[in-house]
């Protein structure tokens, strides 16, 4: 296989260096561009950082991408007119950003998800399952920690476990959306779904979706241990979006998961 030319934005935050460390390991990939949003005087592996330009990008074939929402899209921008694939692990979109990715999916193949775990992926397909199989008397919430450093909450990995439930009850993710709590301690079931996120220490991530009728629970969870399983999986995605033409892809795709 020809090594594919990488891209990693967000060089400098705690999945971009993670990535940079799996690919060291990784004979598939060539790193060839590093950026970051702001200015930044230094290298990494004798690469330059710097910010997202179009020259920056072209000898890349695939570009990986862990910043935030404004960020992502300068590099869609720049991904669409340069003809480059994309991986999305960013979080943090609204709905109409959400739409916006899908438009520029028409024209490059971008594979996003938010989480690039094997497991939280099941996770996934599991909570989607379990809300199919169970009648409206279950109700529903979502709970998840993570490191004090993580800004944004829900994370991306309980809105989509939160999409999974609404996938299974085949309504509309937006409409089932209830409360999102911050370092609460206990939080309520409702019909609709909600989250409770908390920050603290150095937490990768748990995760973990309740179905309660009164009279049992169904519990559903993930504990990531290391941080390489999100890097690794993420470079998984690159080489299997290679293959691929235009579109929106997930790693249910690439797991090929009904």
């Amino acid at each position: 296989m020809k090594k594919i030319n990488l891209g990693i934005t967000g060089c400098m935050g705690r999945m971009g260096q993670q990535i940079i460390k799996s690919v060291k390991s990784d004979k598939n990939f060539r790193l060839v561009a590093l950026t970051e949003e702001k200015k930044v005087n230094n290298k990494i592996n004798g690469i330059k950082i710097s910010q997202n330009t179009i020259d920056v990008f072209k000898k890349t074939n695939l570009i990986i991408d862990f910043t935030i929402p404004k960020c992502t899209f300068e590099i869609l921008k720049i991904a669409s007119k340069l003809k480059k694939r994309v991986i999305i692990g960013t979080t943090g979109f609204n709905k109409k950003q959400e739409n916006l990715i899908k438009i520029y999916a028409k024209k490059i193949p971008i594979l996003k998800a938010g989480n690039m775990s094997l497991g939280i992926n099941l996770l996934m397909y599991l909570t989607e399952i379990a809300s199919a199989s169970l009648n409206d008397t279950f109700l529903t919430k979502i709970s998840e920690i993570h490191h004090k450093h993580k800004k944004d909450y829900p994370s991306g990995t309980a809105l989509m476990l939160g999409k999974g439930i609404a996938i299974g009850k085949n309504k509309n993710f937006y409409n089932l959306i209830g409360k999102k709590y911050l370092n609460n301690k206990k939080f309520p079931y409702s019909k609709k779904i909600n989250f409770n996120s908390i920050r603290k220490g150095e937490i990768i991530g748990e995760h973990e979706v309740k179905f309660s009728s009164g009279k049992e629970i169904i519990k559903l969870n993930h504990e990531a241990f290391d941080r390489a399983l999100y890097s690794e999986g993420a470079l998984s995605a690159a080489k299997w979006l290679m293959t691929k033409k235009a579109g929106l892809y997930s790693m249910r795709d690439l797991m090929n998961f009904k």
